[in-house]
């Protein structure tokens, strides 16, 4: 492959910190495949950015009297910091307001697409609140969704996925609760049906999931849409074309075009293949706009995209041990680190349909982690120290069983391949298969252990502890996209280096006299 495998998440509003939503949508499974793509030897250029300009930010310094660049730069600076010990690592991430010529850029592509009439004025009605004397479109006001009547915010419908901007039933002012009343705006919007053809063809050839299939095909029944591209506001990239002055670029357009951005798009071919992870709320940024885009200028992306629902958060079953809801990803992590959150969201990751997050249900997760994993290796490590000075036997793996549970490893980690890799994502699957792994090399264990004490000779039972040896040592690679933490504190115990290609030949324990450096503390989780 010529150039990397792209792989984007949503960029996410700089308006709050991540919770447990957002790390159960697309980050840590976006994150999963990077990894293992890596550790194959794939080249991966992994990236996303924040949502500065969101409307919300706006809202929220509204709300809080601060200033909107004030608040983009707190919660851009907290959402970087829960990436990092969640351990998503992007290659980019784009920050608006600080990567230099940014502004420029956005501003040449959407004059680009004014100069082709793709982006063009019109003036049509939007909400306008009197008493705040502000135009009401995006997270300025709430109502019905004209499609499907969901109540929300404006812009994007957060439960179908379609554009609404100005359309809402019975707007509403966030900021004061007073009604919206329709007034002319002149705007500039982008035309999508003119691109009708290339989108159609586009989505066709996109092998779209079942929903995003049904997103798409409902947009071409209707009418391909027009989408507002500017808004009258004081927060955001300015609109560049002359008679807008105090228009704003909107964040639907920006976070579109900022995946492009990220790449490097006008400076290096577009790559052969893109995977995009999104919630489902946000996919008309990346199956519509994104492609739309570059249609317009002549260029075709081959896109995948992998879609998540909606991960419920019930604030009486997320309460912490003060009563309070924990549902932040900060406080998450310092309590249960992110081995178990990272498997507990993938466990329990919305595909096809909401699920909601259970703190009681993240207690089984670390139960599990710390009942048969740590455990197993405590036992493990004790052994070795106790029945070799803590050094690696010199006896090759074996022990009553091995051969079957070696054939069956062999078939796990053929299956751990698939699960990872992008062609048959499903990292729920992966993580069955890592349990499986587990708990069949515990019943081994307990088997070969009864060798130890048997009186026709001494040392009958070091195969076997060579065995789990060869087993954990797998586990430094097999479990390093799912729990990287866990698998590096592993790799230093066992001396070895983690992150290793996800292949039987993993199987292979340390060498004979290595000294072993457990810690005291969990491998997996704390």
């Amino acid at each position: 492959m010529s150039t990397p495998l792209w792989i984007t998440a949503t960029p996410p509003d700089s308006d709050g910190e991540l919770h447990i939503g957002h790390l159960a949508g697309p980050y840590v499974a976006a994150d999963v495949l990077s990894r293992h793509l890596r550790a194959d030897g794939r080249p991966v250029l992994f990236t996303t950015g924040t949502a500065d300009h969101a409307d919300s930010v706006e809202v929220r310094a509204l709300r809080s009297g601060r200033e909107p660049k004030d608040v983009a730069e707190g919660f851009r600076t907290a959402i970087t910091a829960d990436w990092r010990h969640s351990g998503v690592e992007f290659d980019r991430v784009v920050q608006p307001d600080r990567d230099r010529g940014y502004q420029r850029w956005l501003q040449d592509l959407f004059l680009d697409l004014y100069a082709q009439d793709i982006i063009a004025p019109r003036t049509r009605l939007l909400p306008h609140c009197e008493a705040c004397d502000r135009w009401l479109y995006g997270a300025r006001v709430t109502g019905a969704c004209p499609h499907c009547g969901a109540r929300g915010s404006g812009g994007l419908c957060s439960t179908c996925a379609r554009p609404n901007d100005g359309d809402l039933i019975d707007p509403v002012c966030v900021r004061c609760d007073s009604p919206g009343r329709p007034r002319r705006c002149r705007r500039l919007y982008l035309f999508l049906e003119p691109l009708r053809e290339q989108l159609a063809d586009h989505w066709r050839s996109a092998a779209l999931p079942p929903r995003l299939a049904l997103l798409c095909e409902n947009l071409i029944e209707d009418g391909l849409p027009d989408v507002a591209v500017g808004h009258p506001g004081d927060w955001g990239v300015p609109v560049p074309v002359d008679g807008f002055p105090g228009h704003r670029i909107s964040t639907c357009f920006e976070t579109a075009a900022m995946h492009l951005f990220s790449y490097g798009y006008d400076k290096k071919p577009l790559p052969e293949r893109s995977i995009h992870f999104c919630e489902f709320r946000h996919s008309f940024h990346h199956v519509v706009l994104l492609p739309a885009i570059l249609v317009a200028r002549g260029v075709k992306l081959p896109q995948e995209l992998h879609v998540n629902e909606t991960y419920g958060i019930d604030a009486e079953s997320a309460k912490g041990p003060d009563g309070r809801p924990m549902v932040w990803a900060l406080d998450l992590l310092t309590e249960f680190g992110s081995d178990t959150l990272r498997r507990h969201v993938l466990q329990t990751r919305p595909l096809g349909r909401r699920t909601d997050f259970r703190r009681d249900e993240l207690h089984r997760t670390q139960q599990i982690l710390d009942g048969t994993w740590n455990s197993w290796l405590s036992r493990l490590f004790v052994a070795v120290r106790e029945d070799c000075a803590g050094q690696v036997p010199d006896v090759e793996p074996g022990g009553d069983g091995w051969d079957a549970l070696r054939h069956r490893l062999h078939r796990a980690a053929e299956d751990l391949r698939e699960a990872y890799g992008p062609d048959a994502f499903d990292p729920r699957r992966a993580v069955s298969v890592l349990d499986e792994v587990v708990r069949c090399t515990v019943d081994f264990g307990y088997v070969n252990a009864f060798e130890r004490r048997r009186p026709s000779g001494t040392g009958r039972h070091l195969p076997a502890i060579m065995a789990q040896l060869a087993v954990a040592s797998a586990l430094t690679s097999w479990a390093w996209p799912v729990m990287p933490e866990g698998a590096g504190r592993l790799a230093l115990a066992l001396r070895i280096s983690p992150g290793g290609p996800v292949a039987p030949e993993a199987l292979t324990p340390p060498a004979p006299g290595t000294q072993l450096a457990p810690s005291s503390a969990p491998v997996f989780g704390f």
